[in-house]
């Protein structure tokens, strides 16, 4: 009898379907977005969003929580050769509580060997665009925040109050890579989580939305906390903060960042912080 393989909600959102978009400077660029239908009665062509749901909501892609997502950024984190791999540290009994063996939540079954930044360099975005360097993050990233509207800057005329924001008409990699560097926008892409895919947060870009998630205090398993942040991206956040406390929390944790396509914020990021402004 085969042992129970962990599952989380996987399909199509209604009505709709994953398209991609390829990039210009990096051809290999696969960019998603959704496309929702409309009524035929309507006359009118489907109409493309943002999309933040990674793989889950793809018809051609099959997941399996056990393996994690497609490492999507790790060839481009190794061509920028300013990296090198490290074996890191053994995960201790504090790690995860002190909890019983019995109640322990499995590691994550793939180990990849963690990366660092090689020979003192600096290997964020932010390094990389204060160099002049648009990354395939960047062009990435520009292509997102366009969501087709070069099709439509010029039957759209702008109107309103933009409140000092200075939002192009057309996101360039370019003004991406002069947002970075300006420290007026970031792009948080840990060369730990290759999986994830590119976003911004910044005055002159598309308003992110972050949802919040925690591990239950009187039952909690890898797929069940999985399961969270799946449907937090189906449901269009853009980031997840996992507040999870008490037990098991370094192993779920993995879980969840190896299974994850968007930034994951942990608490103990808070409590760097904090400890930075004491």
């Amino acid at each position: 009898m085969n042992a129970h393989t962990p599952t989380v909600t996987v399909g199509e959102l209604p009505a709709s379907k994953k398209v991609h978009k390829p990039g210009q400077l990096h051809p290999e660029l696969r960019v998603p977005m959704r496309e929702i239908s409309v009524h035929p009665s309507a006359g009118e062509p489907p109409v493309t969003v943002y999309d933040s749901s990674g793989p889950y909501t793809d018809a051609t892609v099959k997941t399996d929580i056990e393996r994690g997502l497609p490492r999507l950024r790790e060839a481009w984190i190794e061509a920028r050769r300013d990296v090198e791999r490290y074996d890191g540290r053994t995960i201790k009994p504090e790690d995860n509580g002190f909890v019983s063996a019995d109640r322990l939540t499995p590691e994550f079954p793939v180990r990849n060997r963690p990366l660092r930044a090689a020979g003192g360099r600096a290997v964020t975005q932010l390094a990389y665009a204060r160099a002049g360097i648009i990354t395939p993050e960047m062009e990435f990233v520009a292509i997102r925040e366009n969501l087709g509207r070069e099709q439509l800057r010029s039957k759209v005329q702008r109107d309103g109050e933009s409140f000092g924001a200075a939002i192009p008409d057309f996101v360039t990699p370019e003004f991406v890579r002069d947002e970075v560097a300006r420290g007026r926008a970031i792009i948080p892409s840990n060369i730990n989580h290759p999986e994830s895919e590119p976003m911004i947060i910044g005055r002159n870009f598309l308003v992110k939305i972050n949802a919040n998630i925690g591990n239950s205090a009187v039952t909690s398993s890898m797929a069940e906390e999985v399961e969270k942040m799946v449907w937090a991206i189906r449901w269009g956040a853009d980031t997840v903060m996992d507040l999870s406390t008490g037990r098991n929390i370094h192993n779920i944790r993995e879980w969840i960042v190896r299974n994850s396509p968007v930034p994951i914020g942990t608490g103990e990021l808070r409590t760097i912080h904090s400890r930075m402004l004491w």
